[in-house]
């Protein structure tokens, strides 16, 4: 893929997943009104680069896509378990675009809550995966 070891490259996808996820709650839960639009938005962010990272694991250029359902598909092909996350993915995919416009998808602080949920165990699934398969830590926060 290019010079980095491939871990090394997983790892930066993964500390960009994080931040997306950081600042996703944080404009959920600190700002006032709260952010909903930009939350599904990093949201989404979050598991896409997630799973971008399980491809970049296993030695897979991942494509330029944000739709989080052909990636998980990506991702079963290299591992069976990955399955259980097809729901998140189907949950989380439409955020990617259609939250960033007016009138494009309605979304409400339950919608929010969720998205950021889903973000999380997408998040956390990917980072277990390549834990187990290197002991790869969890990415530092800033």
């Amino acid at each position: 893929m290019n010079d980095k070891n491939d871990d090394t490259i997983a790892k930066e996808w993964l500390r960009y997943a994080d931040n997306d996820l950081i600042v996703a709650k944080h404009s959920f839960h600190d700002l006032h009104p709260k952010q909903t639009e930009i939350a599904c938005y990093l949201s989404q962010q979050c598991a896409e680069k997630s799973l971008k990272s399980i491809l970049v694991h296993h030695n897979t250029e991942p494509p330029r896509t944000h739709d989080l359902i052909a990636l998980c598909e990506m991702c079963i092909k290299q591992d069976n378990d990955f399955i259980a996350l097809r729901e998140n993915c189907k949950i989380l995919t439409a955020y990617g675009v259609h939250v960033r416009y007016p009138n494009e998808l309605a979304v409400d602080e339950g919608i929010t809550k969720i998205a950021i949920d889903q973000a999380q165990l997408v998040y956390d699934f990917c980072i277990s995966k390549i834990d187990k398969s290197n002991k790869l830590e969890k990415p530092e926060k800033l």
